[in-house]
């Protein structure tokens, strides 16, 4: 078999891999529950297999733990392991499945370890162009594992962030590499799903950090945010460099939600509109108050031009970016086929009874998410891990099917 893996492999590695459709077989070995959690996953249909460590070994032949590991596959899993493709052991932080993965090379598999485990996988960010041209560039940064999205905007050697996540090392790394300086850092919203970077990007690096007014008060504690930050008001425009932002406020799924419109085209959409889907209403706790102002917000947003592309900051189903890699879609594309904008022509009844009957589980942890993005507590690194764990859930979902699968 011709290597495609190491026996060590990074995230950045496997993400490679999985972008162009290489061939791979993943066995996850974390318990079920984190495995339904979230897993390891690619814009292509990947084959894997989860079967909890401790189900696995087979202690009773001696301490070798890798012994133990061969033994185990033996007994249970031969039969549906392939030979003609790398396998990616996975567990929570890289320890374990370093065991599994020695285990398989030794029952001659080409077999790999993935580095961190799903810890660093949580961690990893990718990016891409989404726009490059003489007056402005525009990049979109991934997080596969949250399901993610964050933009950064450069132009004049100039740079803003919108939505970044916490580990705000990474932007001024992609702001460096691009040759430009982050001057402003602004948020869609008050986030829920994760933590946001944009507080901490902004005090240290002096520069403005920007939020809606209305989503600097927590709206669960009902207490303002401890954070400093330059209020956005609806209709503001902002330069960066030679290109031009404007703030275009769309409350409903947040009081304070806003979008970015980039030189007339570009429409960062935060967590309003999405690929598949349309916000949920009810991460403030008040689904049947902020619903018909979804409503109107999104009937605003579908009166821009349908040339309009626009650029979420979540996405549901990986497979769902373009060829390129990219999440998005034109305003027009999305009316002839996002479930949320079709219900729109049915009436506000009809759109807000659709919303209501189809809003996923509440998140706890995003209580606690919004409590620290407005600065009401400070998560240490461990709490932090733990608050993000999982994909995101800040949709209704792709259609009423999926909604009441979820």
């Amino acid at each position: 078999m011709s290597r495609k893996i190491t026996a060590v492999a990074s995230p950045q590695q496997i993400w490679e891999q999985l972008s162009r459709n290489a061939p791979m077989f993943i066995l996850d070995v974390r318990n079920r529950d984190e495995f339904e959690r979230w897993r390891v996953e690619g814009p292509h249909s990947v084959p894997t297999l989860n079967i909890p460590y401790f189900e696995l070994l087979d202690l009773e032949g001696g301490e070798d733990v890798a012994e133990a590991v061969m033994r185990g596959v033996k007994a249970q899993l031969m039969a549906q392991l392939p030979v003609d493709r790398p396998i990616l052991a996975v567990c929570a932080e890289g320890n374990t499945s370093g065991y599994v993965a020695e285990g398989l090379r030794r029952l001659g598999f080409e077999a790999a370890n993935l580095e961190g485990g799903m810890a660093a996988w949580g961690d990893f960010y990718a990016w891409r162009p989404v726009e490059e041209n003489e007056r402005f560039s525009l990049y979109q940064v991934v997080r596969p594992a949250r399901g993610c999205l964050s933009h950064v905007l450069v132009s004049g050697h100039r740079a803003a962030v919108f939505d970044p996540a916490r580990h705000i090392g990474f932007y001024r790394e992609l702001a460096a590499a691009l040759g430009a300086r982050i001057e402003r850092v602004l948020d869609t919203h008050l986030h829920a799903d994760h933590l946001s970077g944009g507080p901490a990007l902004g005090q240290g690096d002096h520069i403005p950090y920007h939020l809606h007014p209305y989503d600097a008060i927590h709206p669960v504690d009902m207490l303002p945010a401890r954070v400093a930050y330059r209020p956005l008001e609806a209709g503001q425009t902002l330069h960066i460099g030679l290109a031009e932002v404007r703030a275009l406020h769309f409350p409903g799924h947040t009081l304070g939600m806003v979008a970015f419109l980039i030189e007339g085209r570009y429409l960062l959409s935060g967590d309003s509109l999405f690929l598949e889907s349309v916000a949920r209403p009810d991460l403030g706790g008040k689904a049947e108050a902020w619903t018909p102002l979804l409503y109107e917000s999104l009937k605003r947003m579908a009166e821009l031009p349908d040339e309009t592309v626009v650029l979420p900051a979540h996405f549901s189903d990986i497979a769902a970016g373009d060829a390129n890699g990219i999440f998005r879609a034109t305003l027009g594309e999305l009316k002839q086929r996002n479930p949320g904008l079709l219900k729109l022509a049915e009436g506000e009844k009809a759109f807000c009874d659709y919303i209501l009957a189809n809003l996923p589980v509440f998140p706890e942890a995003y209580v606690e998410i919004k409590r620290a993005n407005a600065g009401l507590v400070s998560p240490d690194a461990r709490m932090a891990q733990e608050l993000e764990l999982g994909k995101n859930i800040c949709a209704v979902g792709k259609g009423a099917e999926r909604a009441r699968a979820d």
